[in-house]
């Protein structure tokens, strides 16, 4: 038996560190969470993708009485993105949390779900989506959700080996 181990890579900067683009995405984020509906949690998440051609897309995370028939920020994006835009490829997102104190000072980073929907993104387009998951102390950059989402299940997964 061998003991492999996952190495992941990620920056970890200030606001004041990220380029243009990516300020505006995170700064696009944090005013998304104003438009949560999370009444349940208390958890509001906002998402901004910004599409090859420059144009920027919102999400909010949506809660529903009935669970799980809520559906998280980052999807909500993405999927706005696709639906809107199916020839665009996202080329970066940014999710900023608030609670009932404010922003988050923390970054949080997407559940699973969140995670495969982004990597489906990856794998259509064949090429990496910058995340980029913020906090007021700090933001996390990560080139790839392949850093957050190791041993992931792709497309290529599915074709019948020789």
């Amino acid at each position: 038996m061998n003991r492999l181990h996952f190495e992941s890579s990620y920056d970890s900067c200030s606001f004041d560190e990220l380029t243009d683009n990516e300020k505006l995405l995170v700064e696009k984020a944090r005013v998304a969470t104003r438009n949560s509906y999370a009444p349940y949690s208390n958890f509001h998440v906002g998402a901004a993708v910004l599409l090859k051609n420059g144009q920027v897309v919102v999400g909010a995370n949506q809660e529903n009485a009935a669970f799980p028939s809520g559906l998280c920020a980052e999807r909500t994006a993405v999927f706005a993105a696709q639906a809107n835009y199916p020839d665009q490829p996202i080329v970066m997102l940014a999710i900023a949390a608030s609670d009932a104190k404010g922003l988050r000072e923390m970054p949080v980073s997407p559940c699973g779900s969140c995670r495969q929907v982004i990597l489906q993104i990856e794998s259509r387009y064949h090429q990496p989506v910058e995340i980029l998951l913020s906090g007021t102390s700090r933001i996390y950059r990560f080139e790839s959700i392949r850093d957050l989402l190791p041993l992931s299940f792709v497309d290529e997964d599915l074709q019948v080996e020789p």
